[in-house]
């Protein structure tokens, strides 16, 4: 009975290293991200551009997946409720947490459920009217000038309490333009739309939109932000440089995330293909191109940003009491 019994063990402690080594290794199927705005937005872009690096250096395809609403919660919720085994990420701007704050709900905490994988950059968002207004106003003092001349002013955000929400409220306040209306979409990119057909006046935009500028469909009146877009430098102030307030220099984030019950193994593995794949001069090359500026964080420093940023924000919105004029 012994020597069975032995036997037995012995067996089985040759077979553990094959049971090991029969253990697939991760990734070994496609990975999914989820992007919480429409497709053609700037988060959306930011996603596609890290997921088309990130995928020769992990083997695997990595798939987009937008999953829009409130302001950036669906998106968030439906990365939580994944297995959280690294094949459901999430690609997002700072609004999924902004959101919450203004929206006074917590079906998840950002800091709490979220493992930060690495932050690509910042940029700035731009102030841009399309053919609602008038051709002959070029300027920001032209806009407020005309603009308060208006029974309605209609300014459109890609989604309400978020950074292009926050601004209009801004500009609305510190311009002193009367009866604005502030309508939110599910995204940038219907926001654009609108906004090339003349639904509403103007409002800020992202990144995606610089193309447009350039080719004179929009016209940029000021940036957000401490700095001038870079390929819009020649022309575009700053909100700062037109004497408005120092709450127009608020910078946001964007980057990868996964469920933080994601084994740690998996996410070492992604921190280091992120960092990898979104360092290189071919990327830095792309950003640059995109008004992007290159903000490589690791985990620990991305949550410290998330902490400034859900603090900045609890701020802001307290002061412009964003939480009523959300619609």
């Amino acid at each position: 009975m012994f020597r069975r019994q032995l036997l037995a063990l012995s067996t089985g402690a040759l077979a553990l290293p094959g049971i090991l080594r029969a253990a697939p290794a991760y990734p070994d199927r496609s990975i999914r991200f989820i992007v919480p705005f429409p497709a053609g937005g700037g988060t959306d872009v930011w996603a596609r551009l890290v997921a088309e690096a990130m995928q020769p250096l992990l083997g695997k395809p990595i798939v987009v997946e937008n999953r829009t609403g409130a302001g950036g919660i669906v998106g968030a919720q439906a990365a939580l409720q994944a297995p959280p085994d690294g094949y459901t990420l999430f690609y997002s701007i700072d609004a999924f947490i902004t959101a919450l704050i203004t929206q006074r709900i917590t079906p998840y905490d950002p800091l709490r459920d979220f493992a930060p994988i690495g932050r690509l950059g910042a940029t700035t968002i731009t102030y841009t009217v399309g053919p609602a207004v008038p051709a002959t106003i070029t300027t920001l003092a032209d806009y407020v000038a005309w603009a308060q001349r208006q029974r309605s002013v209609p300014l459109g955000n890609w989604g309400a309490g978020g950074a292009a929400h926050a601004f209009a409220v801004l500009l609305e306040r510190e311009a002193k333009l009367p009866n604005a209306q502030h309508i939110s979409y599910r995204g940038e990119a219907p926001m654009l739309q609108d906004n090339l057909s003349g639904v509403f006046h103007g409002g800020y935009h992202s990144v995606a939109v610089n193309d447009t500028v350039r080719a004179g469909r929009l016209r940029a009146l000021a940036t957000g932000g401490p700095d001038r877009l870079p390929s819009l430098a020649n022309q575009v102030p700053t909100m700062r440089e037109l004497g408005y307030s120092e709450r127009f220099d608020f910078a946001g984030f964007n980057g990868l995330f996964a469920p933080a019950k994601t084994p740690q193994p998996i996410l070492d593995r992604l921190v280091d293909v992120f960092r990898q794949a979104t360092t290189t001069p071919a990327m830095l090359e792309k950003l640059r191109v995109l008004d992007t500026i290159h903000i490589y964080e690791d985990p620990a420093t991305f949550a410290r940003t998330m902490e400034k940023v859900s603090r900045d924000w609890a701020k802001l919105t307290e002061e412009l009491d964003l939480y009523q004029t959300a619609s």
